[in-house]
């Protein structure tokens, strides 16, 4: 829900839809993230009806012994899911190393001479390139990538949404 949306667009639609996304056409999914303002909502309906062929998702993944090849799997495999999306699905469900890199992570690393800017677009390549820099200081401060992605994203917005 979150991708090319907020965080709290993603937050209201959970709490309103619920189980809908696993019962509702896509002409009534489409028309409720509408209402909830999500920019892409005829999209996101299809891609989450798509999405519905693999209901024993967190099976599959569990099977990977690396976090990172099950990130690789779901950004290949599920439509409409990309790094970050599957970094957030696979943290929602246990997993701490793999980073969540949006807008707020890239400016924290902008901020603090990580990087010198912002990349244009967030490819396959660079999403790794800045997720190891994250995992060294990560590793230096004893934290995992979620302690410290969630650290960097709430001194940038002052919310902790979940």
């Amino acid at each position: 829900m979150t991708a090319n949306s907020s965080a709290q667009i993603g937050i209201k639609a959970q709490e309103m839809i619920k189980d809908g996304f696993l019962t509702m056409d896509k002409d009534s999914l489409a028309l409720l993230l509408r209402e909830l303002g999500h920019p892409y909502y005829e999209k996101r309906a299809e891609y989450i009806i798509e999405a519905r062929k693999y209901s024993r998702i967190f099976d599959i993944v569990s099977h990977f012994r690396d976090e990172r090849l099950a990130r690789e799997w779901l950004a290949r495999n599920i439509k409409g899911i990309g790094y970050k999306e599957a970094s957030h699905f696979l943290r929602n469900v246990g997993y701490k190393n793999v980073a969540i890199i949006d807008r707020h992570i890239i400016r924290a690393m902008v901020k603090y001479g990580l990087i010198e800017n912002a990349p244009k677009s967030l490819t396959r390549k660079k999403y790794i390139e800045l997720e190891k820099m994250l995992e060294k200081i990560a590793k230096d401060a004893e934290l995992t990538l979620a302690e410290l992605d969630l650290y960097l994203w709430y001194m940038e917005t002052g919310k902790v949404l979940k």
